[in-house]
């Protein structure tokens, strides 16, 4: 029978103990996380998830609300996946009269509850449109103008459909703008509209925030002649718009309103609602 000498048995004590605690190190070590890229989240959404205003928050902040009650304003919203099925008739007892809902996202995605919430509204007589969520690092605008038409953004002269609307604002999967350059981003706006109203008829709809549209297009005004401003900012004004605009046509102030949380005021009375509708 072999006999270890205490030096040897100590050696052996020490370099057991030394892999425990290799062990214990591996086992309860994290790697920190990656640092997100310029504009990104550490945490990044699914895709088809995003939604107008997704990051007008954490961006812009937000302060109060507009005082209510103003009859030169028509109350609407704006809804999509992440509300579900909609309380339509509990919206237009408030007193909302319009709504967009979103439609599609990039060329991947079509919101599964757009047949409620779009025959929805319009069952309870909102003047409601659709709209779409940018995604300009994926494919053309034109290439989306045309998903986006034919997946519900298209428009009929009802008198109860609103032009499409082009939901460009900060990318919630990476850099806020996109990977694109200044001008990159205006080419591919203009992509997206010129084929929206070569597919419609109509100038679509422009949803932005003023800062990201200075970041991302360095404060391009030449859509304001044709294409109504919406601009997103959570306060009690609209505050400062995008070069070009003299006035908004629709502004999202909340995303912390009654029943579906985007709400938003036109810029005018319900007569007004009506004339965009018709064209």
């Amino acid at each position: 029978m072999p006999v270890h000498r205490s030096g040897t048995v100590h050696r052996l004590r020490l370099l057991a103990v030394g892999v425990l605690l290799a062990a214990f190190s591996l086992l309860f070590t994290r790697p920190a996380p990656a640092a997100p890229e310029p504009g990104g989240s550490a945490t990044t959404p699914s895709r088809g998830s995003a939604h107008m205003g997704m990051g007008v928050a954490a961006h812009d902040g937000q302060g109060g609300t507009p005082t209510s009650g103003d009859a030169t304003q028509t109350e609407g919203v704006d809804v999509s996946g992440h509300q579900g099925n909609v309380a339509w008739s509990t919206l237009w007892n408030s007193g909302v009269r319009w709504a967009y809902v979103k439609a599609t996202e990039g060329t991947y995605y079509t919101n599964p509850y757009f047949a409620q919430q779009y025959n929805g509204s319009y069952n309870v007589g909102m003047i409601r449109g659709s709209y779409h969520f940018a995604t300009p690092d994926t494919t053309s605008g034109a290439t989306q103008a045309n998903y986006f038409v034919d997946h519900g953004g298209g428009w009929s002269r009802d008198g109860k459909t609103l032009p499409g609307a082009l939901d460009i604002e900060w990318n919630p999967y990476g850099a806020a703008c996109y990977g694109k350059t200044q001008s990159g981003m205006v080419s591919w706006i203009s992509s997206f509209l010129n084929q929206y109203k070569a597919r419609t008829g109509r100038d679509a709809v422009i949803y932005t925030a003023t800062s990201w549209w200075t970041q991302c297009t360095g404060n391009y005004g030449g859509f304001a002649s044709a294409n109504p401003l919406w601009i997103a900012r959570y306060n009690t004004s609209p505050g400062t718009l995008p070069a070009g605009w003299g006035y908004y046509t629709m502004w999202q102030y909340t995303s912390s309103g009654p029943t579906v949380g985007d709400h938003d005021k036109f810029n005018g009375a319900l007569d007004r609602v009506q004339a965009l509708a018709n064209g």
